[in-house]
């Protein structure tokens, strides 16, 4: 079977480079374009040497011109302490990367694949959270930047998909955690590690009993690639997210637990818009795709421990 020629935007972020490392892995050709802004060469410096590895370091803001077979559209900021940074420019990477992306697709008629997030939902009223439920998004708020960016670049996939047949794929990340998150990138599970590890108190936003599901990267990289290869009648916007549900102060204490950590819990106010329920239904992608995730939370977060250990020690 000839390699597929495989366009990964935002490849050497958390997500982005271990999607590229299993895509290489498969035996394809993989080129990785990021602009550094949340991604780092750290995550992809593994590999630079292999030959069908190819990183571009280039904005999504600007026109792309590179032939390829299927392209995985992750290039955004993901965090909130980085998408708020530069809020304009994070809704103009979410439209205007999606323009550019599909632009790409319809020239080279790739296949490609859309890393939307549970963030569409907004503040959910109804729980757990189906594909079919259409949100409760503020569209002014502090947040609206990201989850009306990744409202509007679904609306783009389908309009191209139906204006321009182009072959799409839409999945909705939830919380996702493993090696190779930023220390500073301010989600919970990187937060907890980072100040267990130091002995910092554990700062849990409101009072610990809003819930996260928590799913370990190398199942999310598994459900992408099976939703890129998916039948071609099959767009989704798919759930892909562990439907394991626990508060912020059960995980609080389970980081504790593996960490032996001396940290003591505080607490401080919820930030605006800040959901208090996040869970998915993934009945969609075990049909669909065979796809479940696998990993438990406390095996994940030993692992994640383990990575941060590391850096932490060479930092």
């Amino acid at each position: 079977m000839p390699r597929k020629r495989i366009l990964v935007t935002g490849g050497a972020g958390f997500i982005g480079s271990h999607l590229c490392e299993k895509l290489l892995q498969e035996g394809n050709d993989v080129i990785c374009l990021d602009n550094l802004f949340t991604g780092r060469k750290d995550n992809i410096r593994h590999l630079m040497g292999d030959p069908y590895f190819e990183f571009v370091r280039q904005d999504l803001l600007e026109d792309i011109y590179i032939e390829c077979d299927q392209i995985y559209n992750l290039a955004c900021p993901a965090s909130p302490i980085h998408y708020q940074y530069d809020p304009i420019k994070t809704t103009k990477a979410c439209f205007i990367g999606a323009l550019h992306t599909l632009g790409l697709a319809k020239r080279c008629h790739a296949r490609i694949l859309q890393a939307s997030t549970s963030e569409v939902y907004g503040d959910p009223e109804i729980h757990p959270q189906p594909e079919s439920y259409r949100g409760s998004v503020n569209p002014i708020g502090i947040r609206s930047c990201y989850d009306e960016g990744k409202r509007v670049a679904e609306t783009l996939f389908f309009d191209y998909h139906r204006q321009h047949g182009v072959k799409i794929k839409v999945i909705r990340i939830f919380n996702t955690y493993g090696p190779r998150m930023r220390p500073d990138d301010g989600r919970v599970v990187s937060n907890f590690i980072v100040q267990a590890l130091k002995n910092q108190d554990i700062t849990i936003y409101g009072d610990g009993t809003q819930t996260r599901s928590f799913c370990y990267v190398d199942d999310l990289v598994d459900g992408m690639i099976r939703m890129m290869n998916s039948r071609e009648e099959f767009t989704g916007p798919v759930n892909l997210g562990n439907p394991g549900e626990f508060t912020m102060l059960e995980l609080a204490n389970l980081v504790l637990k593996i960490t032996g950590s001396s940290s003591k819990i505080v607490h401080l106010p919820l930030p605006q818009d800040d959901p208090t329920q996040r869970k998915p239904v993934i009945d969609l992608a075990m049909k669909e795709l065979d796809w479940c995730p696998t990993i438990k939370l406390e095996d994940g977060l030993k692992k994640t421990v383990a990575y941060f250990e590391e850096y932490l020690k060479n930092a």
